[in-house]
């Protein structure tokens, strides 16, 4: 290869720099939320099992697949988070009585406590992860990434 034609190649590649790209920096605010999120919440809950139970408390009962589009996850990741829910003992599931097909969820008693018990970390996960942000910027962060998704 020619000098000639590697020097395009390399202008390129310079003016695509990945860390300002919105994928990275995505990644990198929910790696950060992420990380706040696991040394606040108690219960060892992941974010998508807090989410599902969170949105299961105020839809309940539901389908699982309701849930899943509430809480946008895709039906075989629903189903792990709703399996590990239910091995402990957070999550009750009973069959749909008109069809048969389909799983009711609700929250047990154990699973309401858990949401009860961790509602204040969350409060504070969402308050540190802005911590940065003034108000403004924070109501401004918000509106962008909803009209993203």
């Amino acid at each position: 290869m020619s000098r000639e034609s590697a020097e395009p190649i390399m202008s390129v590649a310079e003016a695509y720099r990945v860390d300002e790209q919105i994928g990275f920096l995505l990644r990198q605010a929910n790696q950060r939320h992420v990380a706040i999120f696991a040394a606040r919440m108690g219960d060892k809950l992941t974010t998508m099992q807090w989410s599902a139970l969170i949105k299961l408390r105020e839809i309940q009962p539901s389908s699982q697949n309701q849930l899943g589009r509430e809480i946008a996850m895709d039906a075989a990741t629903t189903k792990g988070v709703i399996d590990r829910l239910v091995a402990r003992g957070y999550v009750s599931t009973s069959p749909d009585p008109e069809d048969g097909r389909r799983v009711i969820l609700s929250l047990t008693d154990a699973g309401d406590e858990a949401v009860t018990r961790n509602l204040a970390s969350a409060r504070t996960v969402t308050e540190e992860t802005l911590a940065p942000l003034t108000a403004d910027e924070r109501s401004i962060l918000l509106d962008l990434i909803r009209k993203l998704c």
